[in-house]
Protein backbone atom coordinates (compact mmCIF):
# COMPACT_ATOMS: atom_id res chain seq x y z
CA UNK A 1 0.00 0.00 0.00
CA UNK A 2 1.19 3.38 -0.98
CA UNK A 3 2.20 5.96 2.14
CA UNK A 4 -0.18 8.51 0.49
CA UNK A 5 -3.42 5.89 0.72
CA UNK A 6 -2.10 5.37 4.61
CA UNK A 7 -2.34 8.93 5.32
CA UNK A 8 -5.42 8.99 3.20
CA UNK A 9 -7.15 6.54 5.50
CA UNK A 10 -5.10 7.22 8.72
CA UNK A 11 -6.99 11.11 8.70
CA UNK A 12 -10.12 9.80 8.50
CA UNK A 13 -9.99 6.28 10.01
CA UNK A 14 -13.60 6.97 12.76
CA UNK A 15 -15.27 8.45 9.68
CA UNK A 16 -14.42 5.28 8.04
CA UNK A 17 -15.36 2.72 10.64
CA UNK A 18 -18.00 4.13 11.14
CA UNK A 19 -19.44 3.78 7.71
CA UNK A 20 -18.88 0.80 7.41
CA UNK A 21 -19.88 -0.57 10.69
CA UNK A 22 -22.38 -3.43 9.06
CA UNK A 23 -21.63 -6.15 7.50
CA UNK A 24 -23.20 -6.82 4.35
CA UNK A 25 -25.12 -9.80 3.69
CA UNK A 26 -22.35 -11.38 0.77
CA UNK A 27 -19.43 -10.77 3.53
CA UNK A 28 -21.54 -12.36 6.25
CA UNK A 29 -22.48 -15.42 4.03
CA UNK A 30 -18.63 -15.49 3.48
CA UNK A 31 -17.29 -15.62 7.24
CA UNK A 32 -20.17 -17.67 7.97
CA UNK A 33 -18.60 -20.13 5.33
CA UNK A 34 -15.59 -20.01 5.93
CA UNK A 35 -15.91 -20.60 10.33
CA UNK A 36 -18.33 -23.36 9.42
CA UNK A 37 -15.12 -25.03 6.96
CA UNK A 38 -12.52 -24.29 9.40
CA UNK A 39 -14.05 -24.50 12.70
CA UNK A 40 -14.26 -23.82 16.21
CA UNK A 41 -11.58 -22.12 17.65
CA UNK A 42 -9.89 -22.01 14.20
CA UNK A 43 -6.82 -19.14 14.04
CA UNK A 44 -7.63 -16.45 11.34
CA UNK A 45 -5.15 -13.85 10.36
CA UNK A 46 -7.12 -10.84 9.19
CA UNK A 47 -5.01 -8.29 6.52
CA UNK A 48 -6.69 -4.92 6.97
CA UNK A 49 -8.92 -4.98 9.56
CA UNK A 50 -10.06 -1.72 9.46
CA UNK A 51 -12.61 -0.62 11.96
CA UNK A 52 -13.46 -4.08 12.92
CA UNK A 53 -16.48 -5.05 12.22
CA UNK A 54 -15.56 -8.24 10.40
CA UNK A 55 -13.34 -9.91 12.98
CA UNK A 56 -16.22 -9.20 15.83
CA UNK A 57 -18.11 -11.24 13.66
CA UNK A 58 -15.67 -14.23 13.18
CA UNK A 59 -15.37 -14.26 17.06
CA UNK A 60 -18.96 -14.24 17.44
CA UNK A 61 -19.05 -17.35 14.96
CA UNK A 62 -16.06 -19.30 17.19
CA UNK A 63 -13.22 -18.41 15.88
CA UNK A 64 -9.37 -16.79 17.16
CA UNK A 65 -8.41 -13.86 15.15
CA UNK A 66 -5.17 -11.89 14.80
CA UNK A 67 -6.27 -7.88 14.02
CA UNK A 68 -4.18 -6.73 12.02
CA UNK A 69 -3.93 -3.06 9.75
CA UNK A 70 -1.03 -1.10 7.97
CA UNK A 71 -2.40 1.94 8.81
CA UNK A 72 -2.16 3.55 12.54
CA UNK A 73 -5.39 5.02 13.32
CA UNK A 74 -7.14 1.87 12.39
CA UNK A 75 -4.90 0.00 14.61
CA UNK A 76 -5.24 2.37 17.69
CA UNK A 77 -9.30 2.88 17.11
CA UNK A 78 -9.04 -1.08 17.76
CA UNK A 79 -6.75 -1.27 20.57
CA UNK A 80 -8.86 1.69 22.22
CA UNK A 81 -12.00 -0.89 21.81
CA UNK A 82 -9.65 -3.24 23.99
CA UNK A 83 -9.12 -5.45 21.25
CA UNK A 84 -5.40 -6.50 20.46
CA UNK A 85 -4.12 -5.16 17.21
CA UNK A 86 -0.73 -5.01 15.33
CA UNK A 87 0.41 -2.63 12.45
CA UNK A 88 1.50 -4.81 10.10
CA UNK A 89 2.53 -4.68 6.58
CA UNK A 90 1.80 -7.99 5.03
CA UNK A 91 4.56 -7.67 1.99
CA UNK A 92 7.29 -6.86 4.22
CA UNK A 93 6.69 -7.27 8.10
CA UNK A 94 6.99 -10.64 10.04
CA UNK A 95 3.67 -12.65 9.79
CA UNK A 96 4.33 -15.53 11.64
CA UNK A 97 2.73 -16.63 15.13
CA UNK A 98 4.03 -18.12 17.99
CA UNK A 99 1.17 -20.40 18.20
CA UNK A 100 2.11 -21.56 14.50
CA UNK A 101 0.56 -21.95 11.45
CA UNK A 102 -2.82 -20.32 10.65
CA UNK A 103 -6.24 -22.00 9.61
CA UNK A 104 -7.18 -19.14 7.22
CA UNK A 105 -6.41 -15.88 6.12
CA UNK A 106 -8.90 -12.86 5.56
CA UNK A 107 -8.58 -10.30 3.54
CA UNK A 108 -11.41 -8.77 3.01
CA UNK A 109 -11.37 -4.93 0.70
CA UNK A 110 -7.48 -5.03 1.67
CA UNK A 111 -5.14 -6.17 -0.95
CA UNK A 112 -6.81 -4.50 -3.86
CA UNK A 113 -4.26 -1.50 -2.40
CA UNK A 114 -1.22 -3.65 -2.97
CA UNK A 115 0.60 -3.09 -6.17
CA UNK A 116 0.00 -5.32 -8.88
CA UNK A 117 3.81 -6.65 -9.32
CA UNK A 118 3.31 -7.01 -5.27
CA UNK A 119 0.47 -9.42 -5.23
CA UNK A 120 2.18 -12.67 -5.37
CA UNK A 121 5.01 -11.64 -3.25
CA UNK A 122 2.08 -10.86 -0.09
CA UNK A 123 0.15 -13.83 -1.07
CA UNK A 124 3.14 -16.30 -1.19
CA UNK A 125 3.87 -15.27 2.57
CA UNK A 126 0.85 -15.72 3.56
CA UNK A 127 0.71 -18.98 2.20
CA UNK A 128 3.94 -19.68 4.33
CA UNK A 129 2.22 -18.84 7.67
CA UNK A 130 -0.93 -21.08 6.67
CA UNK A 131 -0.78 -24.40 6.95
CA UNK A 132 -1.65 -27.05 4.15
CA UNK A 133 -5.23 -27.07 3.55
CA UNK A 134 -6.11 -23.80 5.49
CA UNK A 135 -7.85 -21.25 3.44
CA UNK A 136 -7.37 -18.09 2.30
CA UNK A 137 -10.91 -15.60 1.17
CA UNK A 138 -9.75 -11.99 -0.47
CA UNK A 139 -11.77 -9.63 -2.38
CA UNK A 140 -10.85 -7.25 -5.18
CA UNK A 141 -12.37 -4.71 -7.31
CA UNK A 142 -12.90 -5.70 -10.65
CA UNK A 143 -11.06 -3.37 -13.60
CA UNK A 144 -8.10 -2.77 -15.69
CA UNK A 145 -5.06 -1.20 -14.41
CA UNK A 146 -4.69 1.11 -11.52
CA UNK A 147 -5.60 4.62 -10.45
CA UNK A 148 -6.22 7.13 -7.83
CA UNK A 149 -9.71 7.71 -6.43
CA UNK A 150 -11.39 9.28 -3.52
CA UNK A 151 -14.82 8.62 -2.75
CA UNK A 152 -17.05 8.13 0.30
CA UNK A 153 -15.43 9.32 3.76
CA UNK A 154 -12.12 8.54 2.83
CA UNK A 155 -11.75 12.44 1.60
CA UNK A 156 -7.60 12.25 0.66
CA UNK A 157 -6.66 9.96 -2.36
CA UNK A 158 -6.25 6.08 -2.57
CA UNK A 159 -4.79 4.03 -4.68
CA UNK A 160 -6.28 0.66 -6.15
CA UNK A 161 -5.47 -1.87 -8.45
CA UNK A 162 -8.01 -3.65 -10.46
CA UNK A 163 -7.85 -7.06 -11.43
CA UNK A 164 -9.60 -9.80 -13.80
CA UNK A 165 -10.33 -13.10 -12.63
CA UNK A 166 -8.62 -14.99 -14.51
CA UNK A 167 -5.37 -12.71 -13.82
CA UNK A 168 -5.80 -13.20 -10.53
CA UNK A 169 -6.33 -16.64 -10.86
CA UNK A 170 -2.79 -17.43 -12.05
CA UNK A 171 -0.85 -15.20 -9.45
CA UNK A 172 -2.67 -16.89 -6.54
CA UNK A 173 -2.24 -20.13 -7.72
CA UNK A 174 1.26 -19.26 -8.48
CA UNK A 175 1.91 -18.26 -4.63
CA UNK A 176 1.24 -21.05 -3.14
CA UNK A 177 -2.58 -21.48 -3.11
CA UNK A 178 -4.52 -23.84 -5.13
CA UNK A 179 -8.66 -24.74 -5.91
CA UNK A 180 -8.89 -21.77 -6.56
CA UNK A 181 -12.11 -20.13 -7.13
CA UNK A 182 -13.59 -16.34 -8.37
CA UNK A 183 -16.94 -14.88 -8.01
CA UNK A 184 -18.25 -11.92 -9.23
CA UNK A 185 -20.62 -9.88 -7.45
CA UNK A 186 -21.59 -6.69 -6.73
CA UNK A 187 -20.79 -4.04 -3.75
CA UNK A 188 -20.38 -0.65 -2.60
CA UNK A 189 -23.38 2.03 -3.43
CA UNK A 190 -21.03 2.74 -6.12
CA UNK A 191 -22.34 0.05 -8.53
CA UNK A 192 -18.62 -1.54 -8.64
CA UNK A 193 -18.24 -5.14 -9.79
CA UNK A 194 -16.05 -7.29 -7.13
CA UNK A 195 -13.96 -10.30 -7.52
CA UNK A 196 -14.33 -12.36 -4.41
CA UNK A 197 -11.94 -15.05 -4.26
CA UNK A 198 -11.54 -18.21 -1.99
CA UNK A 199 -8.31 -20.82 -2.17
CA UNK A 200 -7.12 -23.54 -0.53
CA UNK A 201 -2.91 -23.82 0.81
CA UNK A 202 -1.16 -25.81 -1.36
CA UNK A 203 -4.74 -27.40 -3.12
CA UNK A 204 -5.11 -29.87 -0.29
CA UNK A 205 -8.68 -29.58 0.97
CA UNK A 206 -9.25 -29.28 5.00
Amino acid sequence: MTSETVRSYDRDAAAYAARTATVPDPVRADLEDLAARIGPGARVIEIGSGGGRDALLMEQLGLAVRRTDVTPAFVELLREQGHACDRLDPLVDDLTSPDGPYDAVWANASLLHVARADLRTVLGRLAEVTRPGGLLRMSLKEGDGEGWSTHGTISGPRHFTYWRAPAVEVVVRASGWGDVVVRQGLGGDRGETWLELSAVRDGVSP
